[in-house]
């Protein structure tokens, strides 16, 4: 099964070199699921031909917000929707969580509540995982149809679900301690409030369920869908 990862933004320049781009990330998560892989740079304008060039999509996350006036943004989300009309899954991370809302019709906004990053705990349905995060726009309404899968105190709507069309999950499985490091050192000073810095580092040592979110996202583009 091929899996075309649309790439929304690309790693700071400094740590790309040492871990990768975002879409490296994504294939090292997914490497032992039997997918074979292709990137489409979208925030460079890169766009496939058509949402059959691969079996299912996958949205990274980026720097950018889902709102912003961006030259890829529009056909970013017209090709959201070609997608699901068309029963050819997609998976959203992040970025990738808020633009596919976006298209469908939800809302999504820079949360007056502030960040979320490193390790945060979420409740998927009673099971509570922990996973990293680096946000501060949230999903605040989502669209018709979609169901909420994941939550916490700060994040109402952490993971959405489309029926079998599109999954989409705010934080990050597919960014290990040593990133979560990486962006606190560069991203985050004089952005993020120090507190939460101090904090997302004093757990860099703590474990996490990214396996367990990954055989989900397998899970669910192999899935047997109508057209």
């Amino acid at each position: 099964m091929k899996i075309g990862i649309l790439q929304t933004g690309h790693a700071p320049d400094n740590l790309r070199p040492d871990l990768g781009d975002y879409d490296d990330m994504f294939r090292k998560l997914l490497h032992d699921q039997g997918f074979t892989f292709e990137t489409w740079n979208v925030v460079d304008m890169e766009f496939p031909g058509d949402v059959t060039d691969a079996d299912g999509w996958l949205i990274t996350g980026s720097k950018h917000g889902a709102y912003e006036d961006h030259p890829w943004i529009a056909p970013l989300e017209a090709f959201i929707r070609d997608a699901i009309e068309h029963a050819v899954p997609v998976v959203g991370i992040c970025f990738g969580h808020q633009i596919v809302a976006q298209a469908l019709g939800g809302k999504v906004v820079k949360f007056p509540g502030g960040w979320a990053v490193g390790r945060q705990d979420y409740d998927f349905g009673g099971a509570h995982l922990p996973l990293n995060a680096w946000h501060q726009d949230q999903v605040i309404t989502p669209p018709e149809g979609a169901r909420t899968i994941a939550s916490n105190d700060f994040c109402a709507h952490a993971a959405l679900v489309y029926g079998d069309r599109a999954l989409t999950i705010q934080p990050h499985p597919e960014f290990g301690p040593d990133f979560i490091e990486g962006l606190i050192h560069t991203r985050g000073k004089g952005v993020v409030p120090q507190e939460l810095l101090d904090k997302a580092e004093s757990t860099l040592d703590q474990p996490l369920a990214s396996d367990i979110i990954a055989d989900q996202i397998a899970d669910f583009l192999r899935k047997e869908r109508s057209a």
